[in-house]
């Protein structure tokens, strides 16, 4: 589709005000890989059209959908008015060993050039197995007695892991390579896992452990712009903590996933095991005071803002392509975040009212950040990254270098130095390996 079907300005304004949305006044047509309430219903609000004929303006994609489209042969060129809701390669972010190597190369980068790296250590000690096997085994005899916990590179849900407190656990680990047959092509992959330092110290509400499921939307990384999403939810385990030698394999103590907790016997489907970020702020203050409180909020966004640009030099902007990551975060004893993993497509489904009023407000807002009057109507189309506004609805703006002054590690810096043919070259490769 060329150009985006105008009406006219009475129409306009008669479709935006029965719907209650600026972006409502044109037709447009949609596409998406899952079949959510809260993403279907944001379509139809705005009068938009589903996609028949494969000439969507907006699809809100499944991962596997968009290695499709920008990898290999099939490799696309979208066109003006087309929007995706992820950047070509999403995963050097959202894959658990990727997250790690690239934050520790940034580190490294901001050591070599001089500057501090204090406000990076919020990642657990981590290592990359089985490539960095001899590393951990050396680090493991200088602390017998930790706790260590072990992930696949690229599951979610909860899916593979455990604890670790032996190394002859980790014999039981397959590393050997897998075929994967994908757009009728075969490939092989080595398994790859991802060892961390336990956090054994968590903040505790009710003596449970809980983390914090945190929503960041991405339109740009050069310049790097991003939002932060002012309402979420906490994920309880269902039974009190411990890090006892006879408790290390109760999931239901140890992994907060909802996929995994709601299977428990005790599971509550009234709250599903989550209480609101809102809440949790009011907990902290009563407990802690404002200062503190506010304190932990600030170096949440912190660890947000470092690990984006942790990526900023391997990630392929492209104008088309924004992503909504939904962050995992837990505190510690000490109100300490640590970044647990970043999803690239954190669930939409949802167990209570509350959570299907979060999250179709999460794709509201998200949907009226990206399809702003500036992209309907310019020629050209400058692309998801035209919203100049500070805040909308819930989200307000968590980093914007485009207005920063002073550039320190910013995006035109990196710029600078990024090689867009050779990053297309790459990119195609890494793509092709996933």
């Amino acid at each position: 589709m060329d150009q985006i079907p105008q009406f006219s300005k009475a129409k306009q304004q008669q479709r935006i005000e029965k719907s209650g949305h600026f972006n409502s006044r044109v037709k447009l047509y949609w596409k998406s890989d899952l079949n959510k309430d809260v993403i279907i219903q944001n379509f139809t609000d705005r009068f938009w059209e589903e996609d028949e004929n494969d000439t969507w303006n907006f699809y809100w994609a499944n991962v596997v959908t968009v290695r499709q489209i920008f990898s290999g042969k099939s490799y696309v060129k979208l066109n003006d008015n087309q929007i995706i809701n992820h950047f070509p390669n999403f995963y050097e972010l959202t894959r658990k060993d990727l997250m790690a190597k690239n934050i520790k190369k940034y580190k490294k980068t901001l050591i070599k050039e001089g500057k501090t790296i204090e406000h990076l250590n919020f990642l657990p000690i981590t290592y990359i197995l089985p490539q960095d096997m001899p590393v951990f085994i050396e680090e493991f005899k200088r602390t017998p007695n930790s706790l260590w916990i072990l992930k696949p590179s690229n599951k979610c849900q909860g899916q593979g892991i455990t604890l670790v407190n032996k190394t002859s656990k980790l014999k039981k680990i397959n590393f050997n390579q897998k075929t994967i047959n994908e757009n009728n092509t075969s490939y092989t992959i080595n398994e790859t896992y991802v060892i961390s330092k336990y956090i054994d110290n968590p903040f505790l509400i009710g003596g449970k452990k809980f983390d914090m499921r945190i929503y960041c939307l991405v339109t740009s990384f050069h310049p790097l712009k991003a939002y932060l999403f002012q309402q979420g939810f906490c994920r309880f385990c269902n039974e009190k903590f411990s890090v006892d030698v006879s408790d290390i394999n109760n999931i239901y103590i140890h992994l907060t996933n909802v996929a995994i907790q709601k299977k428990y016997e005790k599971y509550s489907s009234s709250h599903g095991g989550k209480f609101s970020l809102f809440n949790l702020n009011l907990y902290l203050e009563n407990l802690y005071g404002y200062e503190k409180a506010k304190k932990c909020q600030e170096d949440i966004k912190s660890v947000i803002i470092g690990s984006l640009q942790s990526v900023q030099s391997v990630m392929f902007n492209d104008k088309h392509c924004f992503e909504c990551y939904g962050y995992d975060i837990l505190i510690d004893a000490n109100l300490k975040p640590w970044l647990i993993e970043i999803n690239s497509s954190p669930s939409l489904s949802t167990t209570t009212k509350g959570d299907f009023i979060l999250k179709k407000k999460l794709i509201n807002d998200v949907i009226d950040i990206v399809v702003t009057d500036r992209w309907i109507d310019e020629k050209g189309k400058p692309g998801v990254n035209t919203f100049n506004k500070e805040n909308q609805g819930w989200f307000d703006v968590l980093i914007d270098e485009s207005r920063m002054n002073v550039e320190s590690n910013s995006a035109k810096d990196v710029s600078k130095n990024f090689d867009k043919k050779k990053s297309e070259k790459n990119l195609k490769y890494v793509l092709k390996k996933k």
